[in-house]
This record gives structure tokens, C-alpha cells and sequence, in this order.
């Protein structure tokens, strides 16, 4: 073969291997069932959920830590009566330790709790994230972004409003699964009015909930 010819030859093989190298996404229904046992695994977690806008919900801002044995601790800011409050709480065993702007900590039972919003439930199998991812519509991965899959589904309103108190409808939202882990990063709802953003970080990492000193 001609010198000429071959060096064509070789460019032309090079530029093929080089247009197909970009790896191809994943199915969105194969990704949400293997990011669904992924958080089953999880025995820890930091969360964060974030308003932008006004949407209609009373939970505003929220930041904690979760521990798949139902232990949580953290802050959430809730829109009460037009005006909003920052309460602190600890969730231990079957008792919530909570405190608003001023007073000491006062107590309510988990049954209590879940009547207005539990949180430790974020990481529940049946009622949490892992229930979430599982019976999300449509899922379609749209791209890879800093390491993450960006998946655009449709989001049962039931199991969201777990995790978002006041959402009772479904909602077409975003999320992002991490590629190395399969666990999810954040989810973005897009609300009436607004945006709600729940984010996920330091899985795994040891964490003890313990109540508040007494008095």
C-alpha cells in the first residue's frame, strides 16, 4: 500500500475511533432502580432543602443530618401564620427535642411530629428517597455533568411530599445521580411561584444524634 494511501487510511480510522468515544447515558428507567437500591444503602446522610421564589410551602429552608436508623438533628425555617420561624430539633428514638427562636427545648412524640413533617423519613425505604427514585415517571437522562447523570422525570406527588411538606400533586422536576455511586445528589422541583431544591451530601459519614442537655 502507497505511503500516501496509508496515512489516509489510518487518519480515517482515527477520526472513527475518536466521533464514537463519548460514552453512551444509561436508560433512565435502569438508572433510577439501581439509584434506588443505592440509597437503600445508605446508613448516613447531610441534607439541605432550599427555596427560591415563594412557592407554596410551608418548609423554606431546612439543614440536617440523617441516619438510616430514623435519628435526625438540624434546623428548619417553617412559614407559620404569614411569619417565619427557625426551630431546632433532635430526633432521637421516639422523642423529638425541638426549640423555636427563644425558650429552652420543649418535646413531642414521632407520631406528633409526622403530623406536621418528619424528616428522618428522607431516608425511609418505603416512604423516602429510595421510594422516590422507584417510582419516578418518564425518567429521560438528559446529559452528564460534573460527574453526575441529569435525569428529567416526573415525581409522585404522594412520596414527594415526604420529603417536601405541602406538595400533594406530581411535579416534573430534575435530579442528578451520581455517576460513581448511583446516589442521588439533588433533586430541583419547580413549584408555583418558585423552586424547591433538595441536596445530599457526606453519605456514610459517622454520625451519633444525641438529645439536647436538659434544662
Amino acid at each position: 500500500m502507497p505511503r500516501k494511501l496509508l496515512l489516509v487510511v489510518l487518519v480515517a480510522l482515527m477520526s472513527a475511533c475518536s466521533s464514537g468515544g463519548g460514552a453512551e447515558l444509561p436508560a433512565g428507567p435502569d438508572l433510577m432502580k439501581k439509584a434506588s437500591e443505592a440509597m437503600k444503602t445508605v446508613t448516613s446522610a447531610t441534607f439541605s432543602i432550599a427555596t427560591e421564589g415563594k412557592p407554596k410551602v410551608p418548609l423554606k429552608k431546612a439543614d440536617g443530618r440523617l441516619t438510616s436508623a430514623g435519628d435526625a438533628d438540624g434546623t428548619l425555617t417553617l412559614e407559620v401564620l404569614g411569619s417565619l420561624q427557625e426551630i431546632t430539633f433532635a430526633l432521637v428514638g421516639d422523642t423529638v427535642h425541638f426549640k423555636g427562636p427563644t425558650g429552652g427545648f420543649q418535646r413531642l412524640t414521632r407520631k406528633e411530629l409526622a403530623q406536621i413533617y418528619d424528616p428522618s423519613l428522607i431516608l425511609d425505604h418505603d416512604k423516602g428517597v429510595p421510594q422516590l427514585l422507584a417510582t419516578a415517571a418518564d425518567p429521560r437522562v438528559e446529559a452528564e455533568e460534573d460527574g453526575a447523570y441529569r435525569v428529567a422525570t416526573t415525581f409522585s406527588g404522594q412520596v414527594l411530599g415526604t420529603m417536601v411538606p405541602g406538595v400533594t400533586q406530581g411535579v416534573n422536576g430534575t435530579l442528578w445521580v451520581d455517576k460513581a455511586t448511583s446516589r442521588l445528589r439533588k433533586v430541583e422541583l419547580p413549584l408555583q411561584d418558585g423552586t424547591v431544591t433538595v441536596a445530599f451530601s457526606d453519605y456514610d459519614a459517622p454520625v451519633t444524634i444525641t438529645p439536647p442537655p436538659a434544662g
